[in-house]
């Protein structure tokens, strides 16, 4: 995607998501993202990568339950800065459970590939903290639904 790309993607997300609280939670869990298959890249092992990229496939699949969730809450309570709307904070605090989730998903991820020998248990770790990953994003789901 080149410039011009790039500039529409954000106008896009500026008028989606605002410039605030809604688009920065989106924006973490993106970049999470990114991270995980940044690490995923550097697998050398092949039974270990293809465990790997199943969960990295679940993963994506989220992204886009995020940024639908993202867009409800800044429809109902637009966000140009920082502060957390009362009746939305289950919400966001949800999203940001799931980027911590994420963030430490790619981090056991790094923490296996750097592994010496093979790994006795697979990427189980990994797959654990996934889990919390879509935990997290359902339960902001059933906040804005409820």
């Amino acid at each position: 995607m080149g410039v011009l790309g790039n500039v529409l993607r954000g106008r896009r997300d500026d008028a989606e998501l605002g410039k605030g609280l809604w688009r920065r939670a989106h924006d973490r869990f993106q970049r999470g993202l990114d991270r995980y298959h940044q690490v995923l890249e550097g697998v050398d092992d092949d039974a270990l990568y293809a465990e790997l990229v199943v969960i990295a496939d679940a993963l994506s699949d989220l992204l886009p339950r995020v940024r639908a969730v993202c867009m409800t809450c800044q429809r109902r309570s637009p966000s140009d800065g920082f502060e957390v709307p009362g009746e939305l904070a289950p919400v966001h605090r949800a999203l940001s459970k799931a980027g911590n989730a994420l963030a430490t998903t790619a981090e056991a991820a790094a923490m296996l590939s750097l592994a010496v020998g093979p790994v006795p248990v697979g990427a189980l770790s990994v797959q654990r903290r996934a889990a919390s990953v879509l935990e997290q994003v359902e339960l902001a789901e059933s906040y804005v639904e409820a």
